[in-house]
């Protein structure tokens, strides 16, 4: 008897402003740009595209654009997407 898996999807178990922000804390914590940007996507594919998109100011084909797989957004279109996500960037020392 053969078992199918389902796809792993992390938008599934980002519910809340506690998660999402501890999810982005561990991606940046692995200095791998494609990874936060697929983390970013999957925070805003959990809150709503369009929301996100309306949040923002982007175009929702823009903010899809801008989260592809090998996208190079500018960072004010990835400072906007992470304010519309509710979410602020710290800076600490590295140690």
């Amino acid at each position: 008897m053969s078992r199918k898996l389902k796809t792993f999807d992390a938008s599934e178990y980002l519910d809340d402003s506690e998660t999402i922000a501890e999810y982005l804390n561990a991606v940046i914590e692995t200095g791998d740009q494609a990874l936060l940007l697929s983390a970013i996507g999957d925070i805003a594919k959990a809150t709503g595209m369009q929301k996100i998109a309306n949040d923002s100011g982007l175009g929702r084909e823009s903010l899809y654009k801008a989260l592809a797989p090998g996208a190079k957004p500018r960072f004010d279109t990835v400072f906007k997407i992470l304010q519309a996500l509710g979410v602020s960037l710290k800076i600490s020392p590295q140690h």
